[in-house]
């Protein structure tokens, strides 16, 4: 596998759980979390903005419910 710049989240603290994004081009983004490095998960950029405005919006909050 390729070596990929990765880069921080912002919104991660200075501890464990920091969640890592690289863009190797225009068309994927790859998203890693500090605690599975080896785990990636590989989007578009048009799926993750979808999925972030329906959190944001509160679309998701059923998925978490008992």
């Amino acid at each position: 596998m390729p070596t990929h710049c990765w880069r921080k989240s912002s919104y991660s603290s200075q501890g464990a759980n920091c969640l890592y994004v690289s863009a190797p081009d225009n068309a994927t983004i790859r998203l890693r979390e500090s605690d599975e490095p080896d785990t990636i998960l590989t989007t578009t950029p048009t799926a993750l903005t979808a999925l972030i405005r329906s959190a944001k919006a509160g679309r998701l909050d059923h998925l978490g419910a008992a």
